[in-house]
């Protein structure tokens, strides 16, 4: 029986010793051998099994297998958060002397690990316009190896044609990377438009619940063998308690993320005729400038939403610090609504013009939409825009 997505992310377990109805936890660093030949085929790769949980576990495994089928990929790799699979899903790939093509609107951590951490390695990285194809030609060298981007982007939610980044990278032998974090494979499979890996922050929409840090790289067999290597021998490990929680979080993900887009878009076409707001950016809602190619590639729009307040950033402090109900935060993809200021936060460590480059205005707010009556939410920040004023 063909199964849908839906099904298998409930369906789809590690094996059960005692019949256990929902996988147990495998609270173990080791597991023990049958005997002297197993353990030697197990360390041989001859063998499929656990040996030591910063290597597998079944709750890793369990998990890391539920993603790879959601994003239709063949293996992956489970880390201990977002960050951690980002830069391994680079440094497990990259060598000295090579050079990747990023896409300018990325999160704040992964430009730090490009322009602070790749070069003391020896690895060089140009930024270019994600909607320019041209600049990616013209930043091409012989040692480009990979292409890494993120779609929608952290906070603008600009997109980039992800089969036209498919075609490009296939073109020219690259290694197509790219973060899904924020769509999750409920709204987007970038390995259907081409791409070799798929990166995600689980601590985001994957959980859900803002309880827990974790992360996933997905992609071929080859590649993510090497990446496993990588993985397994600096240690970026997924406890096997976070991996457990992340795999139940999955059973709910479809029905959340439909609830989450649904919330953002009545929310943004409620915000965008508001005087008070300069405009409002959101991949499903139809003034946002990329709209056909959000709806030819995003199933929904997703929960994330950014809009500009009157007044610049003294106005936008004043906006979150009046707001009563929403959570002032750092974290995204939660049941509850999240409201935050990119400018001095998560993106602070950029220069004002990196910033304007990739659309982070100083009055920008970005918004996660929660699981709350959308009712309550739009009555926080109409009072909130209210009182800024």
């Amino acid at each position: 029986m063909a199964l849908k997505p839906e099904t298998r992310a409930i369906r789809l377990q590690s094996e059960r010793v005692r019949r256990e109805h929902s996988v147990p936890l495998y609270l173990t660093s080791s597991f023990v051998f049958d005997d002297a030949e197993q353990a030697r085929a197990l360390f041989a790769d001859e063998v499929p099994g656990s040996i030591y949980s910063r290597f597998s576990n079944p709750n890793t495994d369990e998990f890391t297998a539920k993603m790879a089928d959601l994003e239709g990929a063949e293996d992956g790799v489970a880390t201990a958060s977002g960050m951690s699979a980002v830069f391994t899903s680079l440094a497990g790939l990259l060598r000295a002397g090579d050079h990747l093509i990023a896409g300018r609107a990325l999160f704040g951590s992964s430009h730090q690990i490009l322009t602070q951490i790749l070069p003391r390695f020896g690895i060089s990285h140009t930024y270019v316009d994600g909607s320019d194809p041209a600049a990616w030609e013209s930043a091409l060298r012989p040692e480009t190896r990979m292409v890494f981007l993120e779609t929608p982007s952290n906070p603008g939610l600009d997109l980039i044609d992800l089969a036209a980044a498919g075609a490009f990278a296939a073109s020219h032998g690259l290694i197509l990377n790219v973060d899904n974090c924020f769509a999750t494979p409920v709204l987007q499979r970038p390995l259907e438009f081409g791409a070799h890996i798929v990166t995600h922050s689980a601590t985001k929409w994957l959980d859900g619940q803002g309880r827990t840090l974790g992360g996933v790289v997905l992609g071929s067999k080859d590649l993510i063998k090497e990446i496993r290597f990588f993985a397994r021998h600096t240690g970026p490990a997924l406890s096997p308690f976070n991996a457990w929680v992340l795999s139940k979080s999955l059973e709910t993900l479809h029905i959340r993320m439909r609830a989450h887009s649904d919330n953002a878009l009545r929310l943004a076409e409620a915000l965008q005729s508001r005087p008070e707001i300069d405009w409002v950016k959101y991949p499903h809602l139809a003034s946002h400038p990329q709209y056909p190619l959000a709806k030819r590639q995003m199933d929904l729009g997703g929960g994330l939403l950014a809009f500009q307040v009157k007044g610049g950033v003294d106005r936008g402090r004043r906006f979150l610090n009046a707001l009563e109900l929403l959570s002032h935060t750092a974290n995204l993809g939660d049941t509850r609504t999240i409201a935050t200021h990119p400018a001095s936060t998560t993106h602070s460590k950029l220069s004002e013009a990196d910033r304007l480059a990739v659309g982070i205005t100083p009055g920008m707010i970005r918004l996660s939409v929660g699981l709350e009556h959308t009712d309550d939410v739009l009555a926080d920040l109409l009072q909130a825009l209210g009182r800024s004023a």
